[in-house]
């Protein structure tokens, strides 16, 4: 099949109606909600930084890398309390009721979501800041938590009672019986209700090359993300050694960070939907982080600086794509392992990423970020060479797993056609009796 017929059948969609239906239910229940916590979820972080850079610095005597701690103080509750039900648990459900060919588009648009939320947070600080700034004696970066807090309220109530859980267990109002089938025909489950609380199933993770494989890959991934973060350029233009910049533009200008990687997310995600091979992107990202690093290192112009910031951006997109490939390996296992591997990739990464800022990104290393910068250089060269060790993996173990499932399809169809020879046997001898 061609590159174009590729494209086309794409784009076409679910083969059935039912089918179109069931996937566009899908898109409008579990899609909606779970941009829409993402998007509040990047709303809450970025907060801290559009805080930082509109007066919270100065109302509260930060200091040094204060900042960089306050973020790591939050990332660390946000692992232990709430990332199961954001992300790790996103990519299990997508999993769980979107086919291979559906799935990196739906993870892109996620994923876009959240970049999506740390843009709107540059938007809603410059707002406030102009218009409630003093109101009711509040600073305006205080008046950006509350609100932030607010409207996120009714997207929990939404989820609370529209989320349909997974296609075996869904009980949701707006799925018939037929289409909860159909859904369980279009991701087959294997090994339907392993218990993952017993020592045998701790072992088959531990011997898994799965769990080491992708979750060193989303250290890897997470760790370069770190160069995409916009607050790097928020701190960029306030620590700027000859330019001053308004607190509107330290606001504004770094929202462009977010919106390459909405793009470079989406065109990945919907890219390798179409034509697989979703680690190409991993060489993309590695090669995109050593060039910003030598970029943002060298005595280059400021408008160099500004657009290797704006290129890392484009990292986000490996958020897609890796989860992506790790659901699709993982086809062929049961749910317990994939939710497991997919949970501990997501927990790794964020474990690196807890203590990573305050070693290599600490804001008082602004504008230049030199050590952060080195490090960049090493993990794109790392990731190239663990790609390529997860691929040549993958394909052997994906080779396997079609030789067992021909050889136990084969072995259906023998006991098939065998119990078919008794009955016709059977008929045979009891018309002789007769």
């Amino acid at each position: 099949m061609s590159p174009f017929s590729d494209l086309r059948q794409h784009f076409k969609g679910a083969s059935t109606p039912q089918e179109k239906r069931l996937v566009l239910k899908l898109d409008f229940f579990i899609l909606t909600f779970c941009c829409l916590a993402y998007f509040m979820n990047y709303l809450d972080r970025a907060s801290i930084t559009q805080a930082y850079v509109s007066g919270m610095r100065e109302d509260l005597g930060l200091k040094g890398a204060q900042l960089t701690e306050v973020t790591t103080l939050y990332a660390t509750a946000y692992l232990i309390y709430f990332e199961s039900c954001i992300f790790a648990g996103t990519q299990y459900i997508l999993g769980s009721w979107y086919t291979k060919k559906e799935l990196g588009q739906r993870t892109g648009l996620f994923t876009a979501s959240g970049l999506a939320g740390g843009m709107f947070g540059g938007f809603l600080q410059t707002a406030i800041y102009s218009s409630m700034n003093g109101l009711h004696g509040m600073p305006g970066w205080k008046w950006l938590f509350i609100i932030s807090g607010i409207i996120t309220l009714p997207v929990a109530i939404y989820g609370y009672f529209f989320f349909p859980d997974t296609p075996s267990t869904t009980t949701a109002f707006y799925l018939s019986e037929e289409e909860i089938k159909l859904a369980q025909e279009r991701v087959p489950i294997r090994e339907e209700g392993e218990k993952i609380l017993t020592w045998s199933f701790i072992s088959r993770i531990m011997h898994s090359w799965y769990f080491y494989g992708f979750c060193f890959l989303w250290i890897l991934g997470n760790t370069s993300e770190s160069q995409s973060n916009q607050s790097l350029l928020n701190l960029y233009m306030q620590s700027h050694p000859t330019e001053h910049y308004t607190v509107f533009q330290r606001n504004n200008y770094p929202t462009g960070v977010q919106a390459v990687g909405v793009v470079s997310t989406l065109l990945w995600a919907t890219s390798t939907d179409i034509w697989g091979r979703r680690w190409l992107s991993g060489y993309y990202v590695a090669f995109t982080a050593i060039a910003n690093a030598a970029i943002i290192l060298a005595p280059t112009s400021t408008a160099a600086k500004f657009g290797a910031y704006y290129w890392a951006g484009s990292i986000y997109c490996i958020q897609a794509t890796f989860f992506a490939w790790a659901n699709d390996s993982m086809r062929n296992e049961s749910p317990a392992l994939r939710a497991c591997v997919i949970a501990c990739m997501n927990a790794a990464g964020n474990c690196f990423q807890a203590w990573w800022p305050l070693i290599f990104f600490r804001a008082d290393d602004a504008p230049q970020f030199r050590k952060g910068m080195i490090a960049m250089i090493a993990v794109g060269i790392a990731m190239m060479i663990w790609v390529t060790v997860l691929i040549f993996m993958d394909r052997r173990l994906s080779k396997k797993q079609i030789q067992v499932i021909e050889a136990v399809d084969a072995d259906s169809h023998a006991e098939a056609g065998l119990s078919a020879v008794k009955n016709i046997d059977s008929r045979d001898k009891g018309s002789t009796d007769k």
